[in-house]
Parts: structure tokens; C-alpha cells; sequence
């Protein structure tokens, strides 16, 4: 058993790990749960319990074996070494190490192996549009070894937090009524009615930065250091789900039978002809779920060897919350937490 702390505890994503963490029944001994300044003393409630909410303070991490981390970056900059510098291993859902060479980038069901190497003793989890990509594309990779990547993402308002919701919210409401739709506040332009290039922060080349996230992140969990890959990556009117329209092109033939076959096999994925009358998966599917769903496979004519599927997975479980605490059961899984003091 292992003692955890859960940092951001009552932010978006903070808030699902708490639910996964239960709904997992994640073998624990001991838990404590950490929040910014203006939440600090306040309690919550977690499997009939109160807790009193803890600083990120380095006391607060002493003893402690796993840690799940959710802030922004310039926070994780700090507070994921204070708490790996009192032995804990962290798991960090913000983009501060993700591409740092020495700290693991992992989905459990792609590279898992990438946790035997540890050493500054943070794993990071990817973002959220990668996470799910990646799921869907590891198997095909290992049956015909894929050549090129472009994808076009249809992000849910939530990938923004609580404040992202807030913003859809006040301005579906609004809409509703009839009335001045509400400026912006967590979203580069409104977004009720509306879909918007991913944040406008163009950089190198003219992809955003969440474009480029999806570039690096997937060379990198994928282990395909010069693999193509190509992301639009766009953000829609809707609350929670993060779709996306993946184009392939593998190095060999693989049929759609033969795509679908060994997708209906892989770890995390339901297929969509597993679903009722063979729907397309949508955002409504996926709420509150841990797996990635994919379905519309077709062939590509335009190239030897492509397809084209649509995967949508639930951002704030699988493509934060859920995948952390799989981090964390696989460590515990394979004895690498709790350390041998």
C-alpha cells in the first residue's frame, strides 16, 4: 500500500482524479490532498471523509510515495522537484517535463516500459488530444509501421478547465435568451456557435503551440523520433470529449478488416461496431468513460497503404485524470513505488 497526494486536488482535472482514484479503488494507505493558497485549510469530502486541504509546501509531501500533480506549469516547476526531492515519484498532468529527456512521457498502453527510467523522479502526462491519438495508434504502428500522421481535432471548451465550462456556459445562456453573449475570459474568441483555431498562438512554421505539443509528444511516447506528423488542431462549442480525424500512411498493407481486428483486441479501445447499430463514437459516448473510442475506419485511395478513423475520448479521464492514476497503478504494479527506504 502507498501513501498518495493529490495536488490540484480541486481544480477540473484534480476534481476526476479524485473520482478515478475511487472508482479504480486505487490501493492506498494514506492520502492527502493539496491546493493553492486561497483553498488551503478549506475541506472536501473523499470516501465518506473529510479533509482538510494542504499547501504545496514541502512538509506536506513527507512520506509520501506517489504523487498526482495538476497545476499549471510555472507551478510544476516548483512543486514537482520539492516532491520528488522528498522521494516521491510524480506524476504531472501540466506541460512543464514533457519534453525533457530525463523524465518519462507515458501512456500506460503504449510505453510502459519507458517507467523502469525514472530519474528525476517525475513522469509526465501528455496532453490530452495526444493521449488519445496515440491509444489508437500504437497497434496499428506495430502491425504496419506507420509513415505519416495527420490529424484535425475538435477540442470540448473543458481542455480550458473550470473556466473554460464557465465561458461555454454563460455564453449558450445567453444565446438562449437572447442576449449579448458574454466576452471571453478562458477562450481566445467565443466560442457558443463558434469554433476557433487552437488558441491562436501561432509559432514556428505557423502551428500553435497545442499543434506542436501533439507533434513532439508523439514522437516521443511513440518512440518514432521522425515520424510526420501534422496536427490542426481546432476547439468546439462542446463541454467535455475531445474528437479527432486521424489520416494514416503505413510503410505496409493493412486492410480495414484487418485494422478493425486488431483495435477490437488492443488494451483502452472500444470499436465502434461494438456499440449499438454501428454509430459513429461521439462525445456523448465517451462522458465520464476511460476508454478511447474509435470507429469510421475506412482506406485512404490517395496513398498505397492509408486509412482514416475518428477517436474520441473523454479529455478530462483519459486524456488527464484516468491516465495518471494508470501511471500510478502501473508503478505500483510493477513494485517500482513504494521505494525501499
Amino acid at each position: 500500500m502507498v501513501k498518495v497526494a493529490v495536488v490540484g486536488a480541486t481544480g477540473a482535472v484534480g476534481e476526476v482524479m479524485r473520482l478515478v482514484l475511487d472508482e479504480h479503488k486505487f490501493p492506498y494507505s494514506e492520502i492527502r490532498f493539496l491546493a493553492s493558497e486561497r483553498s488551503v485549510g478549506k475541506h472536501l469530502e473523499f470516501q465518506g471523509k473529510r479533509f482538510t486541504l494542504l499547501p504545496i509546501a514541502p512538509e506536506s509531501f513527507e512520506g509520501i510515495d506517489i504523487v498526482l500533480s495538476s497545476t499549471p506549469a510555472s507551478v510544476s516547476k516548483e512543486s514537482s522537484p520539492m516532491a520528488a526531492a522528498k522521494g516521491a515519484i510524480v506524476i504531472d498532468n501540466s506541460s512543464a517535463w514533457r519534453m525533457d529527456s530525463q523524465v518519462p512521457l507515458v501512456v500506460p498502453e503504449v510505453n510502459a516500459h519507458a517507467l523502469d527510467y525514472i530519474p528525476k523522479g517525475i513522469v509526465a502526462n501528455p496532453n490530452c488530444s495526444t493521449i488519445q491519438m496515440v491509444v489508437a495508434l500504437k497497434p496499428l504502428h506495430d502491425a504496419a509501421k506507420l509513415k505519416r500522421v495527420i490529424v484535425s481535432t475538435y477540442q470540448a471548451s473543458s481542455g480550458k478547465g473550470a473556466k473554460g465550462l464557465q465561458d461555454l456556459d454563460a455564453q449558450v445562456a445567453a444565446l438562449g435568451k437572447g442576449e449579448k453573449v458574454p466576452e471571453p475570459t478562458a477562450h481566445a474568441a467565443r466560442l457558443a456557435g463558434n469554433v476557433i483555431a487552437h488558441d491562436w498562438k501561432l509559432g514556428d512554421e505557423g502551428f500553435s503551440e497545442e499543434e506542436w505539443k501533439m507533434i513532439k509528444e508523439t514522437r516521443k511516447i511513440m518512440g518514432l523520433p521522425e515520424l510526420l506528423v501534422c496536427p490542426t488542431t481546432v476547439r468546439v462549442p462542446v463541454r467535455t470529449g475531445h474528437s479527432e480525424s486521424i489520416n494514416i500512411e503505413l510503410e505496409n498493407a493493412l486492410t480495414v478488416t484487418q485494422a478493425k481486428e486488431i483495435l477490437k483486441k488492443s488494451p483502452g479501445i472500444i470499436l465502434s461496431d461494438e456499440m449499438a447499430g454501428d454509430i459513429t463514437p461521439a462525445p456523448l459516448h465517451c462522458e465520464g468513460r476511460d476508454e478511447v473510442f474509435v470507429g469510421r475506419i475506412r482506406r485512404d485511395p490517395t496513398v498505397p497503404h492509408g486509412l482514416t478513423l475518428w477517436v474520441v475520448a473523454d479529455n478530462l479521464r483519459k486524456g488527464a485524470a484516468t491516465n495518471a492514476v494508470q501511471i500510478a497503478e502501473t508503478l505500483v504494479k510493477r513494485g517500482i513505488v513504494p521505494k525501499k527506504k
